[in-house]
């Protein structure tokens, strides 16, 4: 008698790894490939993610060397004044402290010969700062332009970048300090504690943190140090809830009673067996958490309550490029960009920590 084509249905009775025809043939295979999907995707997550983030880092860290010029610096608000990008200009420096940005120069004779602004002009070598030959410099590039006040793009978006991560890094370590400490002793500290401190976290969160933010800035209008103690005290009662949840999570577990079956001291229990044990997704949230503040602080920035002149802030450069971005594009584009990279890396990050540290594969 012939096999049948279609394979036979199992029997009623039969074990779940039996295959359809009894104990005597093996379950049907599993299709190739379709295991190793999420392994790829885990890395490939937790790789661009730790990439992006390694590269803003160091651009961060090597902005004395990478921008070029001082953020700061105002060569020549008339000739120099939203230039695009890639412009070239030649700076002119004077005895009297000016520099003028011009398309070309040249010395004829006693002269300085200076084509600006589609003019050219004739300066006496004697007014020039060490001569011709010193107060001409280099052709100056901008590889992204300038801004209103002929400052480089390109430099002030490197030292925005060191700024803009030192306060979400420094913020969200504040926040993760406090949120597991206030999250460690609610879940620790029993009944009458819990309640009292997840009534103030309730509390904390009932008030819309913007206007809170907005409300304390615009009152005190701190500096660099108390938006980073602002920042990092309006946002430890996300993770706080997210401590108390996993220690509770954690509490019934048979390590934790042979520990205190042991006799061991609840402080140690807690530092020892049950924090180490619920960071895992405490940890993932960091991540979330920078981005995050990275964005509130860009926000305040643009609303002119951030980090006070002449700190460069990407919110700051997007608030003085958004009514020219028409003619002047490139002021508000380029930290609106790497606002938006920088987001992006530390949640991919954090998605790819997620996937890799979870215990379920």
């Amino acid at each position: 008698m012939p096999e049948p084509l279609l394979p036979e249905a199992p029997a009623p009775g039969a074990a779940p790894g039996e295959g359809p025809g009894g104990p005597g043939r093996p379950p049907a295979a599993a299709s190739p490939g379709a295991e190793p999907r999420r392994p790829a995707r885990r890395r490939g997550l937790l790789a661009a993610g730790a990439l992006l983030v390694a590269l803003l880092t160091g651009l961060a860290l090597a902005a004395p060397w990478v921008a070029g010029a001082d953020p700061g610096q105002q060569l020549d608000p008339v000739a120099g004044r939203y230039l695009p990008p890639g412009s070239r200009r030649v700076p002119v420096v004077f005895a009297d402290g000016r520099t003028l940005l011009a398309e070309r120069a040249a010395r004829r004779g006693e002269e300085l010969v200076v084509e600006r602004l589609g003019r050219v002009e004739s300066y006496p070598v004697e007014a020039l700062a060490g001569g011709p030959d010193d107060a001409v410099r280099e052709t100056r590039r901008f590889p992204l332009g300038t801004d209103r006040f002929s400052r480089d793009v390109w430099a002030r978006l490197v030292w925005g970048a060191r700024v803009s991560l030192s306060v979400g890094v420094l913020a969200s370590l504040l926040a993760l300090t406090l949120g597991i400490l206030i999250g460690a002793a609610a879940a620790a500290g029993g009944r009458w504690l819990d309640g009292l401190l997840m009534r103030l976290v309730d509390a904390s969160l009932a008030v819309p943190r913007l206007f809170l933010l907005v409300a304390l800035v615009a009152l005190f209008r701190p500096g660099a140090a108390a938006i980073v103690l602002i920042l990092g005290g309006t946002g430890w009662m996300s993770v706080s809830r997210l401590v108390r949840a996993e220690v509770h999570g954690v509490q019934g577990r048979d390590f934790v009673w042979a520990a205190r079956a042991a006799g061991q001291h609840p402080l140690r229990v807690l530092v020892r067996h049950l924090l180490p044990n619920a960071m895992t997704p405490v940890l993932v949230s960091v991540g979330l958490l920078v981005g995050n503040v990275i964005l509130v602080e860009s926000a305040l920035s643009f609303l002119g309550l951030g980090l006070p002149p002449p700190i460069p802030s990407w919110g700051e450069m997007i608030s003085s490029g958004a009514d020219r971005l028409v003619d002047a594009w490139w002021v508000a584009t380029f930290p609106g960009l790497a606002i938006v990279v920088t987001v992006v890396a530390f949640n991919l990050l954090a998605d790819g920590l997620r996937d890799a540290l979870d215990p379920r594969g």
